[in-house]
């Protein structure tokens, strides 16, 4: 069947002109007229409006999809439109960074998280202008840095090659911060700065410093020509000849005394001169002694290490001069090297040892002539003494004329070399004139015909001589005399008690090698014991009578020079003459102490008071009966501590190990009134078994104290329980005087 045909052409009926109420109209008239013609139509015609219901509902999903179509697209031009923007604000923002980073002063350069350049400006590496056409983005780091090492302006550190220098960047690289200070090759310098940012970028930032190091090198520059004025008037005003070397072994600076005693030209030496040259120079002119040859100076001057300074006598080929070479290392690796003229103090040298050969030639024929003497004059005591009295005054005849004329060449003499050698003759005839009057004073005193005259003797004043007599002669053996002032007042003979102690100090200084010889008085009731304590060599107890007999020494390998032998039979023969008690305590290795007992006064003398410590304790030196014993394996603390304690009146005992402070106490027989012992005393037994050994050893026991740096609670719990007190390192005089002032002020005697 065909199919109907509509009433009209519906694009006929649809005007273009109609405007939409019209149209609508019209489609509403279209629509009725459809539905009544398929109303009409025939039972199977059912399928066609089936097919119109369909595509109205297809009409309606189309509609419903091309309105979500035409939303879409109007939601994704809005977003291009936004992403165009974006676009532009970024291009903006990049080319105001760009703009900003050019206008930095420094070279500027970022690379990413990894290490990718992002970005530079025209200032990076501008200093290297053979690589900059290189610096494009997307770089990576190693291949900027193999392009900085390649180029021909960049200054690589001494000893460093490129690659090593390729490596120092790298591993520089890796630090989240550095700075570093970069050469040129035409002598520019730039900082370089990296510095890691949050996201895993690093910023490299580049700073010329070139005029700020200039002007560093210029100020350093004027500091070090300063330096070097200061140092070269000093060694032009310096005696000896005298040259310091670099590290490097290059001539730093020298005085005109090096060239002189060298014989070189003044332009010879420059700033700069191996020491190699003044080497050869050295051991062409000079003989050295063939155990410390020219080689062992040049090996000493190569030593990396120098541990000890090298020191040698030398001698001019050719010539009879002899020179001291010393050299001594300096903080920088250098060296300071001396030469010293000491042609003329041989020669002194050699004429006084002359001059003492012959005196001594000659004490010793009298010597021999005397002993024939005595050995005569042994049937007849009278007979001895006339003959040695005659002897002796032959024999002070010449020597007393030879006084004269020394003393005369002193006063008239005005070389300072000639006044020495002089004075130096005098004390040896000083020296003989003594042995002669040891002879008639043994004499005089063995027959009774000493003339004594006993009165009142004030000890300060003879104490006061006693110390500046015997301090020269005690410090040119490197020992410490220390007479302990008094003011007290004696009975005995002026000039034999002088003597007495004379002899003594004489002769602990003799048998003394190393310490101090310590001179005191402590008071007794009605009576002054006088000690002179030495810390020499000791006197073994089998010894100890024979010490008094006259011509009997126990250093038989001394010279005539030293003595005969009688000084301290003169101090025997003298106390006992004057009533006075003479004692001797020693023991090998532990030193002698002598002491002579004589009646005082009771009357002390208050000017002979001097002022005591040096730590402004406004108190007057007294006689103090109290001692100390140190025990402390440190020479230095030990020289500071007795030397403080000397002061303050404390008679001190010092030893070096608790073994040895045992042995002293039970050999000696003292009682120490105060202990001060170190708590480390090397091997042995420590401070606390070293004072609880000595509480036990002593019936009253003296006040302990342990000298420690260690501030543990078990150290401290230790004292506790063997009733020891701590004084802890470093020692103040407050501290010490807290101890010791208590056992000076009850052992004062009172001023009278």
């Amino acid at each position: 069947m065909t199919e109907p045909r509509l009433p009209a052409d519906i694009e006929r009926m649809m005007s273009p002109a109609d405007d939409i109420g019209r149209r609508h109209e019209k489609l509403v008239r279209i629509t009725q007229s459809l539905i009544r013609h398929i109303e009409d139509l025939p039972g199977d015609s059912g399928v066609g409006y089936a097919q119109f219901q369909r595509a109205a509902v297809l009409e309606d999903e189309v509609r419903a999809r091309t309105r979500d179509l035409e939303h879409a697209l109007d939601l994704l031009n809005a977003s291009n439109a936004r992403l165009s923007d974006a676009y532009r604000d970024n291009d903006i923002a990049r080319q105001n960074l760009s703009n900003a980073i050019e206008a930095v002063q420094e070279g500027f350069a970022l690379f990413d998280a990894s290490d990718v350049l992002i970005m530079c400006n025209s200032r990076f590496n501008a200093l290297l202008p053979d690589i900059v056409e290189g610096l494009k983005p997307g770089l990576s780091f190693d291949d900027y840095l193999q392009l900085a090492a390649g180029s021909h302006h960049l200054q690589l550190p001494d000893g460093m090659s490129r690659d090593e220098w390729i490596a120092m960047r790298k591993h520089r690289h890796n630090e989240r911060h550095f700075i570093l200070t970069q050469g040129m090759a035409d002598g520019r310098w730039v900082q370089v700065s990296e510095q890691r940012t949050p996201d895993g970028s690093t910023a490299i930032i580049q700073t010329e410093v070139t005029d700020l190091i200039r002007a560093e090198r210029e100020e350093r520059g004027r500091l070090l020509d300063d330096q070097t004025r200061i140092l070269q008037a000093t060694l032009d005003h310096a005696p000896l000849g005298v040259c310091i070397f670099d590290a490097r072994l290059r001539l730093l600076g020298w005085n005109a005394n090096l060239t002189e005693m060298l014989t070189l030209p003044r332009t010879r030496l420059r700033p700069g001169l191996h020491f190699d040259d003044l080497w050869h120079q050295l051991r062409a002119q000079f003989a050295f002694p063939p155990h410390q040859g020219a080689n062992m100076l040049a090996d000493w001057a190569r030593s990396v290490r120098r541990k000890t300074s090298f020191e040698v006598e030398i001698r001019r080929r050719g010539g009879s001069g002899s020179f001291a070479l010393f050299a001594q290392e300096i903080p920088d690796g250098g060296f300071v090297m001396s030469l010293d003229d000491i042609t003329e103090h041989k020669n002194a040298m050699q004429a006084i040892r002359h001059a003492n050969e012959t005196l001594e030639a000659r004490v010793l024929d009298r010597t021999l002539e005397l002993e024939d003497a005595l050995a005569s004059a042994e049937r007849a005591n009278a007979s001895r003494a006339r003959f040695v009295a005659a002897v002796g005054h032959d024999l002070m005849q010449p020597l007393s004329a030879a006084t004269l004329y020394v003393g005369s060449l002193l006063e008239e003499a005005d070389d300072g070399g000639q006044r020495a050698k002089l004075e130096k003759t005098q004390r040896s005839l000083d020296s003989v004139s003594a042995l002669l009057e040891a002879l008639l004073d043994i004499s005089r005193l063995e027959v009774g015909q000493a003339a004594l005259t006993v009165e009142p003797i004030a000890l300060g004043p003879l104490f006061r001589q006693l110390r500046e007599e015997f301090t020269p002669i005690a410090e040119q053996k490197g020992l410490r005399l220390v007479v302990r002032p008094v003011e007290a007042t004696v009975l005995s003979d002026r000039i034999y008690l002088r003597r007495i102690l004379q002899n003594l100090i004489s002769n602990a200084i003799r048998y003394t090698d190393r310490g101090r010889i310590l001179v005191a008085a402590r008071g007794r009731p009605g009576r002054q014991l006088i000690q002179v304590r030495d810390t020499g060599r000791g006197i073994a107890e089998k010894d100890q009578e024979i010490v008094f007999a006259e011509f009997k020494r126990l250093d038989a390998k001394a010279s005539a020079a030293e003595g005969l032998g009688l000084g301290l039979a003169i101090v025997e023969r003298a106390a006992s003459l004057l009533g006075h008690m003479l004692n001797l305590r020693s023991a090998p290795g532990c030193g002698s102490t002598f002491s002579v007992e004589i009646a005082s006064t009771g009357l002390g003398d208050r000017r002979d008071a001097e002022p005591a410590d040096a730590d402004g304790l406004a108190q007057q030196e007294r006689a103090v009966d109290v001692t100390a014993l140190l025990v402390e394996n440190d020479a230095e603390v030990t020289s500071a501590l007795s030397q403080l304690l000397e002061q303050w009146g404390v008679n001190v005992l010092d030893v070096t190990s608790g073994e040895d402070a045992l042995e002293l106490l039970e050999e000696t027989g003292v009682e120490p009134d105060l202990c001060l012992v170190d708590y480390q005393l090397g091997a042995g037994m420590d401070g606390i078994a070293c004072l609880s050994a000595i509480g036990r050893l002593l019936p009253n026991a003296p006040a302990k104290c342990l000298i420690t740096a260690d501030r543990s609670d078990a150290l401290r719990q230790a004292a506790d329980r063997h009733g020891i007190e701590i004084l802890h390192k470093p020692i103040t005089p407050a501290t010490l005087a807290r101890v010791v002032m208590p056992r000076i002020d009850s052992g004062r005697q009172p001023a009278s």
